[in-house]
């Protein structure tokens, strides 16, 4: 299965599956309508792709592990990721629905504008979008309202009202996420308590001067979780970034070994800067003054 077959259109994707072409950039699709099915197979999408599935014999792999899709959920794929789809039962057609849009359908919009605000694109792994029934029902009307829009003969309103009604899918996929982070705040707290701890480890135990400074990536892999997914998890859970928790920790242990007579280029450096300038540009960013300004002030 070393083969990888390149998804770089609308056409090609249904040429796969057997699927009517409708519209060359957007399609709607209900695979117990496909023609044809594969199995075992390696996907590199160009496009933009959810699917909501509705069965239980279909696997879905993004790197090395299972993505967390069962019955009732939804996973999202951008363009440039490659997707392992393994059907586990080849004699029925699985009740996987799907919404596939190019890239150029969006240039220009709004839409396309903020595309980058739909930041589940890029979650991986045990982070699909669990959704209720009431859920469900409203995924599959705003699909139907975008194959009904396809369907319509082609005029001046049809790319716009296409892409109105893509978006309004997106916002509820980001709506029902909001909800999931919610539902699931124990956990987030438990990965939370867990993200604090190891940061606090991190310089404690003098990583940062063999590692440098630690980056968002670093602690996401530890819960095995992708980078945009952690984000907003502690985001929605603090109303921080990781970034800002891990920037608030070192100007923290910065003020610290300031005090204790520390000078700037020996904090930078065992803070895990490769230039002292830099902690002085953060620390001056995050408190209003610069680490010298700071220790004359506490000396006075």
């Amino acid at each position: 299965m070393s083969e990888i077959i390149k998804l770089n259109s609308v056409y090609s994707y249904n040429k796969l599956y057997g699927f009517r072409t409708i519209h060359p950039l957007v399609a709607v699709v209900d695979f117990r309508e496909a023609t044809k099915m594969v199995n075992h197979v390696k996907m590199f999408y160009g496009m933009y792709a959810l699917y909501l599935k509705g069965g239980v014999n279909c696997t879905l792999k993004y790197g090395r592990r299972n993505y967390d899709y069962q019955e009732g959920t939804i996973v999202s794929f951008a363009p440039g990721q490659v997707v392992e789809v393994e059907m586990t039962n080849e004699e029925f057609a699985p009740e996987v629905y799907g919404l596939l849009f190019h890239p150029d359908i969006i240039h220009g919009t709004s839409l396309g504008r903020k595309i980058n605000k739909y930041s589940f694109f890029d979650y991986s792994q045990a982070e699909s979008l669990h959704l209720s029934d009431k859920e469900r029902g409203i995924i599959l009307d705003c699909l139907g309202n975008i194959k009904q829009e396809l369907e319509h003969p082609v005029d001046r309103h049809s790319r716009d009202l296409i892409v109105v009604n893509i978006e309004l899918m997106l916002e509820y996929c980001l709506r029902f996420y909001d909800r999931q982070f919610c539902t699931r705040h124990k956990v987030n707290s438990d990965l939370l308590s867990q993200f604090e701890t190891e940061l606090n480890d991190y310089f404690s135990s003098g990583r940062s001067l063999e590692a440098g400074l630690p980056t968002v990536g670093l602690f996401a892999e530890k819960a095995c979780l992708s980078t945009s997914y952690f984000s907003d998890l502690i985001k929605k859970e603090t109303g921080h970034t990781p970034q800002e928790f891990i920037h608030d920790k070192i100007i923290d242990i910065s003020k610290t070994m300031l005090l204790e007579g520390k000078s700037i280029s020996e904090v930078a450096y065992k803070l895990g800067f490769q230039y002292s300038q830099h902690f002085t540009r953060l620390f001056k960013q995050k408190q209003g003054i610069t680490p010298r300004e700071y220790k004359e002030n506490a000396i006075i």
